[in-house]
């Protein structure tokens, strides 16, 4: 881990300097280009400030419709383990087991909470909406 500036910081800096400094200056499909590139940098400031957090919550959710129990240790370990847990439940989905039922309930909501978790690193305006 390094010190100051943090990784967070050096993401707004490069954001700014696109922003304020290079999309004024140009125009068309550079420009263009320049405000998607901000952008990126925006989308990977949030997804790195709030992983930990979605993570954990996606698991909590998931975990239990996916018939897990263990709880990973780390974020590559967690990272894996929700990725594993998904492909088991798109299993469960397919075969049918979440056509109706409480079953059913709990996986629409959980589909529902992480595409809220996902919207809001992508692009938090569009919950607004």
């Amino acid at each position: 881990m390094q010190d100051r500036p943090s990784v967070q910081e050096l993401l707004a800096v490069v954001r700014h300097f696109l922003e304020t400094e290079v999309v004024p200056a140009l125009s068309g499909r550079r420009a263009f280009h320049a405000r998607v590139a901000a952008n990126v940098l925006a989308i990977v400031a949030r997804e790195i400030e709030g992983e930990e957090a979605a993570l954990a919550a996606e698991w909590a959710r998931l975990a239990p419709l996916a018939g897990r129990t263990d709880a990973p240790a780390g974020r590559d370990a967690m990272r894996a383990a929700v990725r594993e847990a998904t492909a088991a439940l798109v299993e469960r989905i397919r075969r049918g087991d979440a056509d109706a039922g409480p079953f059913a309930d709990a996986v629409r909501a959980h589909v529902r909470a992480t595409v809220r978790e996902k919207l809001a690193v992508a692009n938090p305006r569009y919950l607004g909406a």
